[in-house]
């Protein structure tokens, strides 16, 4: 088996099932948002963070829950809760709490039944296998996650082309934001 080409036509199928206008929203969103708080677990946690990252580098203010210096959250800032299933414990309590001070959850998820989906405002629904693997589920070759975190990589970097666009940043600004310390 060619295991490249398999990963690929597996990632295709499931971008082509993304509605593009959740993608916009979310760069809208983003956009309109003081601050921007990210959270996740595990290698969603890791797709946060980097698009943590690539935000910083378009200007965005914006932080990842659990960091020693993450600020409170505050009036006018969005939370982006990240979760395959819709059902990582310390997500979903995240999402609550941030619901519970007045902000907006933004979630990203396989399962639009899950509790992660019920908490948002506006949740991404990324149509790929869960190390759960429900009936439901598209089918992979691949262990575990591998298939949401990999789209989701790819869904993260497209809402934030689209940010750049909202924001007027291009190449040459984002990379005046790139560390300088490495």
């Amino acid at each position: 088996m060619k295991v490249i080409p398999t990963i690929l036509k597996e990632i295709e199928t499931v971008l082509n099932h993304v509605d593009q206008e959740q993608l916009q929203e979310f760069a809208i969103r983003l956009h309109k948002a003081k601050r921007i708080f990210v959270v996740g677990e595990g290698r969603s946690g890791l797709m946060a963070k980097s698009f943590a990252m690539r935000l910083m580098h378009l200007g965005a203010t914006v932080y990842v829950v659990g960091e020693t210096i993450t600020p409170s959250i505050g009036e006018g800032d969005v939370l982006v809760a990240v979760s395959g299933s819709g059902t990582t414990k310390n997500v979903i309590w995240t999402a609550e709490k941030t619901k519970t001070i007045g902000n907006e959850v933004l979630a990203v998820t396989t399962n639009t039944e899950s509790s992660l989906a019920a908490v948002a405002e506006k949740f991404l629904h990324v149509p790929a296998a869960t190390k759960y693997r429900h009936e439901n589920e598209l089918k992979t070759i691949q262990p575990l996650g591998s298939l949401f975190d990999q789209c989701v990589h790819i869904l993260f970097d497209s809402i934030c082309l689209l940010y750049s666009e909202l924001n007027h940043v291009d190449h040459q600004q984002a990379f005046k934001q790139h560390s300088n310390l490495e």
